[in-house]
């Protein structure tokens, strides 16, 4: 389920579209103004932002600028809304980054059309592509063999590389000891399934901000493993 950040100082607007964004599946967080915005996407890191230009203090186009200056953010698709119907503004929105542009008084249906279709084309090019995996401060190019967490390269062994790229394709989904033991080093089932802890333990204190309380890999006690997201 992915989590649209709608960023307007007008809580008519706010209110419209988190109704019609909820109404279709989404997950909706509202920010006020640009400073809030920024907040919003460093703790929430949604998967789109609707982004109005005209915004007290720090303005659209500023917000948008800051974001695809920061690695972490660069790939979060954009779509700006606004009041002035300018062509400048269009040109400075898309110029800083912005992936589309919509002008108020705008159709909700139009709108919700853009994001799915923006939305699509994002999951279509990460599967297309090789996959570049991105969950959370996570990027996996899985076949570069690199892992980014915050922004930051990390060096994995290959079977540590082998055990995140199977966990993070599949986020949500349990995968037993056993499971894992075949899929990644071969073993039958009397596997010796330590194997799989150690490597999970080494794993977490390479990709977690804290190891002890993971927010990646998850323990299922006397199951498994699986990737939260």
């Amino acid at each position: 389920m992915a989590t649209i950040l709608v960023v307007d100082d007008e809580e008519p607007i706010q209110e419209l579209l988190r109704f019609n964004l909820e109404k279709d599946g989404y997950l909706v967080c509202v920010a006020k103004d640009g400073q809030d915005a920024l907040n919003q996407v460093m703790k929430d890191q949604p998967d789109l932002i609707v982004l109005d230009l005209m915004l007290p203090g720090m303005d659209g186009l500023e917000v948008c600028r800051k974001l695809r200056s920061n690695p972490k953010f660069q790939q979060i698709p954009i779509i700006m809304l606004t009041a002035k119907g300018e062509e400048i503004d269009k040109v400075l929105g898309l110029e800083l980054g912005a992936d589309d542009y919509m002008t108020k008084p705008f159709s909700p249906r139009e709108l919700l059309a853009r994001i799915k279709a923006r939305l699509r084309r994002i999951n279509s090019q990460e599967e297309a592509d090789a996959q570049i995996i991105i969950r959370g401060e996570l990027r996996v190019d899985v076949t570069g063999f690199r892992v980014h967490v915050r922004g930051e390269e990390t060096e994995l062994t290959p079977k540590e590389f082998e055990l995140l790229r199977v966990l993070v394709a599949h986020p949500g989904k349990v995968y037993s000891r056993d499971e894992l033991l075949e899929r990644i080093w071969g073993y039958e089932y009397d596997g010796d399934t330590r194997t799989v802890d150690v490597h999970v333990r080494h794993l977490r204190l390479k990709v977690e901000r804290d190891p002890s309380n993971p927010e990646y890999i998850e323990t299922l006690r006397g199951i498994g493993y699986r990737f939260k997201g």
